[in-house]
């Protein structure tokens, strides 16, 4: 009997860590300012241009939009679509990834079996394992820092300098990966970081030449045992570097790591409309979004805890509903245009102050009309 007691005396203060005060009784969060929010929303399917409703990845390119979808490459431009099937010459029809060389306009795809492919001057180049360095053919996301083209793949990561020509590959044997099944990728500042699918984060350094692994510290799958002890899991799905804050996607919440701390959100305690998170994008060091299953949660303001969080408040609803939060708790509902007709969001990106976000069933932009960063102080928050 004294044994179980014990048992239950070590775990119950793990099992509540979400709550202020180890259970006490919190006062009730306050609104310090009103966060941005997308109202006007303009949507796009196949009927409006669009080789395939399903949206798998976007990339701004000053006024420009790639979209890669499950059946082809689109590009928005001017009002205005035009779009790259097999017929017209690429090399395979599902783009899971798209990346631009900033020296030359090159137009990197991540292919979903088909390996990489490079748009130059209206035309494709095919890179495989037959023909090339690269991996595995089964590719997730692309990124170029300097001259190299790095790529995640389901059986590592590859690397290939768009300058010499060479290629280098990083397993299990070379690079510190548990796992090898590499999820997404994104570079800056001379940093490399991989999302790697039951293997947390990897960091190449450029000027070291070396890998670093973050992983969730206390080993646990099902909950996180300690808060904010590291990576909240291992199985992450995408990375996002700006700023020098280094953004994390999760299917069990989301990480942030400025370098020295690392803060962890769930939808226990955050805006989070749910912890399966597909893709996150950092807006700045302050602000990240991410696409989940069930909608779009957007942390605006990371001192405050404030969240807006886009979905449809029951299914039958015809528009979405954007909820500001702060914590987990709904401070105002604000009515929005937004007509998706499927919750369970992709992939999103920025363009200037609108937002893009693509989904299982369609691609809709936000009109940043008078955006503006963090909260902005009004009579009714200030009172």
């Amino acid at each position: 009997m004294h044994k179980g007691r014990a048992i239950v005396i070590l775990l119950f203060p793990f099992l509540l860590w979400p709550c202020a005060g180890g259970g006490e009784e919190s006062s009730p969060p306050v609104l310090q300012g009103d966060p941005y929010v997308y109202t006007e929303w303009e949507t796009f399917y196949a009927k409006d241009g669009l080789p395939n409703d399903h949206i798998f990845s976007l990339k701004a390119d000053g006024n420009r939009l790639w979209v890669g979808t499950e059946n082809g490459l689109a590009l928005y431009e001017n009002g205005k679509w035009k779009t790259w099937t097999e017929k017209d010459g690429l090399p395979w029809r599902v783009i899971t990834g798209i990346t631009l060389d900033p020296k030359s306009g090159d137009v990197w795809l991540g292919l979903f079996g088909g390996g990489v492919a490079r748009f130059s001057g209206g035309r494709f180049e095919h890179f495989h394992q037959l023909n090339s360095g690269l991996v595995n053919d089964v590719v997730y996301g692309l990124t170029i820092l300097d001259d190299e083209l790095w790529i995640a793949t389901t059986a590592g990561v590859s690397r290939y300098n768009l300058v010499t020509k060479e290629w280098e590959i990083y397993t299990e044997k070379n690079a510190p990966m548990e796992e090898i099944w590499c999820y997404n990728t994104d570079s800056a500042d001379g940093k490399v970081y991989v999302a790697v699918w039951g293997g947390g984060v990897l960091e190449w350094d450029v000027k070291a030449q070396r890998w670093d692994a973050h992983r969730d510290p206390d080993r646990e799958m099902e909950i996180d045992l300690y808060r904010d002890d590291g990576l909240i899991h291992i199985i992450t799905t995408a990375v996002s570097y700006v700023e020098n804050v280094l953004w994390v996607s999760t299917y069990f919440g989301m990480s942030r790591y400025d370098g020295r701390k690392w803060r962890g959100f769930s939808r226990i305690d955050s805006g989070l409309v749910n912890d399966f998170i597909n893709f996150i994008k950092g807006r700045d060091a302050n602000s990240s979004y991410a696409c989940t299953d069930l909608g779009f949660a957007c942390l605006m303001d990371f001192e405050t805890n404030t969240w807006v969080t886009y979905k449809r408040d029951t299914e039958e609803d015809q528009t979405w509903t954007a909820n500001v939060m702060v914590d987990q708790h709904v401070m105002k509902k604000i009515p929005t245009n937004l007509t998706l007709p499927n919750h369970f969001i992709i992939t999103c990106e920025f363009q200037g102050d609108d937002v893009w976000i693509g989904t299982g069933h369609g691609l809709a932009r936000g009109i940043g009309k008078g955006f503006y960063k963090g909260l902005k102080k009004t009579a009714a928050t200030t009172e």
